[in-house]
């Protein structure tokens, strides 16, 4: 079996676009994967000719093989750009082994370890403001079964927060906490907004609230912050979703940086670096949660790794999402009670529609995160899709 093309189809989903990965075989089999470079497509695009130069003409099959050649010839290693294309391009040869196979892709990393996994939901407050409103449709998500949800409360602030703004993301907390009760878990985002004193404070203001994480309260840049953050923290520091590789988060892991990791399968190398990260945390005890906001096929695949990870313990996925969702790919969960079921299907269990996809071409987007626009992430038609 020889890598006849590969091709990137760019999806405009109105917050950002994904960027799904399609390579096919002389054989007629095809793989898939998601690489999405948020807000920075075109980039992603470049490195992804690159892979594919390396690519044509090669066994799909040999994946070790090719993340290693791909990432050694890089002389500028790692980072976000080359990761995502590769995380991409590897997701699609496991999907290609798979298939080849007849067998889900958890199968060929050990087995299952889980039937089913534990989200929580991202998204589920689109177009919130006030605290009465997230509160309004934090009550709605728990009507459908949901368990656990994630949210930004600090509105645009960037390093510091003003007693103004610290007050109204702290009543946006109590009035979900309030709507909710205390049966299901709430995970504070902080975006990678905080200096070090400011992160210590918000993480104490967030103790009398019972939070499951506070999320990345500092930039990613310094992973020392990130560890003087959680060594003052009363509540448990989650972190990772912008760390590429196993090199990066063996940094994390040595400075114990973080109590829940989230490595994102779109960004830090695919499936099998992200089974290697999982591995390596295992053996410290820290519990393995995907960051996974992004597209169908990046789901997919994270979840058939999250199977077959003894460490797992819950997965991000968006609570709802743009109406053609449902028409770029086949996509079909089977979700129930906060948990989804793993798919079955040989390789990742999912295939993209190309002429779907093309109906949605790159749009230009920009990052909303310190704008006080956050929430503004859906059109005003939305669709469940769980």
């Amino acid at each position: 079996m020889k890598v006849t093309d590969v091709k990137a189809f760019v999806v405009d989903c109105f917050r950002t676009n994904w960027v799904f990965v399609k390579v096919y075989t002389d054989e007629g089999i095809t793989g898939v994967g998601e690489g999405t470079l948020e807000y920075k497509e075109k980039a992603f695009l470049g490195a992804l000719e690159h892979i594919k130069e390396y690519l044509l003409g090669k066994d799909p099959r040999d994946i070790e093989q090719h993340f290693h050649m791909i990432y050694r010839d890089a002389y500028w290693r790692g980072g976000p750009v080359l990761m995502s294309a590769l995380s991409a391009a590897e997701c699609a040869l496991w999907d290609i082994l798979g298939k080849s196979l007849g067998v889900p892709v958890y199968q060929l990393l050990g087995g299952k370890c889980h039937d089913e996994v534990r989200i929580y939901v991202n998204g589920w407050f689109a177009g919130a403001k006030e605290p009465e409103e997230f509160a309004e449709k934090a009550k709605i998500a728990v009507q459908r079964g949901v368990t656990a949800m994630k949210w930004d409360p600090f509105g645009k602030s960037y390093l510091q927060i003003s007693g103004a703004d610290l007050d109204k993301a702290l009543r946006n907390v109590a009035a979900v906490r309030e709507a909710v009760g205390n049966g299901v878990d709430l995970l504070i985002e902080g975006h990678g907004r905080f200096d070090v004193p400011t992160g210590i404070k918000i993480a104490k203001e967030l103790e009398q609230f019972k939070p499951m994480w506070f999320e990345e309260p500092t930039p990613p840049d310094n992973l020392e912050a990130l560890k003087a953050v959680r060594d003052k923290s009363p509540v448990p520091i989650s972190a990772g979703e912008r760390l590429y590789s196993r090199w990066d988060y063996r940094k994390l892991f040595d400075t114990r940086a973080a109590d829940f990791i989230q490595p994102d399968i779109s960004h830090a190398g695919g499936i099998s670096e992200l089974k290697k990260i999982a591995a390596e945390a295992e053996s410290r005890y820290i519990p393995f949660a995907p960051h996974n906001p992004s597209g169908p096929v990046a789901n997919a695949a994270t979840l058939q790794l999250a199977a077959a990870c003894p460490n797992f313990c819950i997965l991000e996925i968006m609570y709802s999402d743009v109406d053609w969702r449902k028409d770029v790919t086949n996509e079909a969960l089977e979700y129930k009670d906060g948990y989804i079921k793993i798919p079955d299907k040989p390789g990742l269990g999912i295939e993209i529609n190309e002429e779907e996809c093309l109906k949605h071409p790159y749009q230009p987007h920009t990052l909303r995160h310190y704008t006080g626009a956050l929430t503004d992430i859906r059109p005003a038609k939305t669709e469940f899709y769980f």
